[in-house]
């Protein structure tokens, strides 16, 4: 695992939590990735039609095997231990990975 891959992740979320298996990235840094147990992540959704203004497009490609252009849903930050998640999908492409950490950067005001 590292950051920037997209995984196949069981999310059980309640209210206006995603829930079931989806792609999500993982957001978390390498370095903290190699000593937690818990990785932290961003859901995707083929739903583009219902796009936030923080929201980030992705158009399908081979590098990130989406099945469907998608939105990285950066609202919706979430930790869950290794076990949830089931098979790494593919990469997210640099450009983009850098329109997420900038988001991030605003998110968490750093």
């Amino acid at each position: 695992m590292k950051q920037g891959e997209i995984w196949q992740v069981s999310f059980s979320g309640e209210g206006h939590e995603y829930q079931g298996r989806r792609p999500a990235l993982i957001i978390q840094s390498n370095k903290q990735l190699k000593v937690t147990t818990v990785v932290s992540v961003i859901p995707f959704t083929s739903r583009i039609d219902k796009r936030y203004a923080d929201d980030i497009f992705v158009s399908k490609s081979t590098e990130n095997k989406l099945y469907h252009d998608s939105l990285i849903k950066v609202h919706h930050i979430q930790t869950f231990d290794k076990v949830r998640f089931i098979k790494k999908v593919g990469e997210l492409e640099p450009a983009i990975l850098f329109e997420v950490q900038s988001y991030l950067q605003k998110h968490f005001g750093i």
